[in-house]
């Protein structure tokens, strides 16, 4: 699945826990009758994809949905693994 539109966040490294996990946002603003800001997640060695994007820049993304479940309570990630 991909997603286009315009950046308008990227978010600076996170490092998450003890084992070395990082994370790195970037919100994207995709057209419609309806905008909606779309944040995506990127980790581990896919944080690195963002160190080119700018502000105001358009780009496709391309995403995997993920869920998950913890204590009866759902989740849901967008996770973002190519960028153009």
């Amino acid at each position: 699945m991909k997603i286009t539109g315009k950046v308008i966040i990227v978010g600076q490294l996170e490092n998450i826990g003890q084992n070395g996990f990082t994370k790195r946002l970037l919100v994207v603003e995709v057209d419609g009758q309806y905008p909606q800001k779309i944040p995506i997640d990127f980790v581990k060695d896919k944080t690195s994809l963002l160190d080119n994007i700018s502000i105001g820049q358009t780009v496709t993304v391309s995403i995997n949905l993920k869920g998950s479940e913890s204590n009866g309570k759902w989740f849901s990630q967008i996770q973002g693994w190519k960028i153009e």
